[in-house]
């Protein structure tokens, strides 16, 4: 329902510590799955939920805008009074 934007790379911010190497590698990596990366935005910062391995084959490919589907949380959200949160 969520329909891709494209997004520069240099402002996703990963939320995973480790990297699955055959994942990356795996030609059908996104045969079973969405062909695009998910993000969530919140607080004006965009986190990678899903597609790491994505990311970062395009990254590999020295691509500097990947497209993306972004849950903006900020706009779902009511704004919450300064010094809250």
């Amino acid at each position: 329902m969520i329909p891709p934007r494209q997004i520069r790379m240099d402002t996703l911010v990963t939320t995973k510590r480790e990297l699955a190497l055959d994942a990356l590698l795996a030609e059908d990596s996104t045969f079973y799955g969405d062909l695009f990366p998910h993000a969530v935005q919140w607080h004006g910062e965009l986190y990678l939920e899903d597609g790491l391995h994505r990311a970062l084959r395009a990254a590999l490919q020295q691509r500097n805008v990947i497209h993306v589907r972004v849950l903006d949380l900020d706009a779902l959200m009511p704004a919450e009074p300064a010094g809250q949160g």
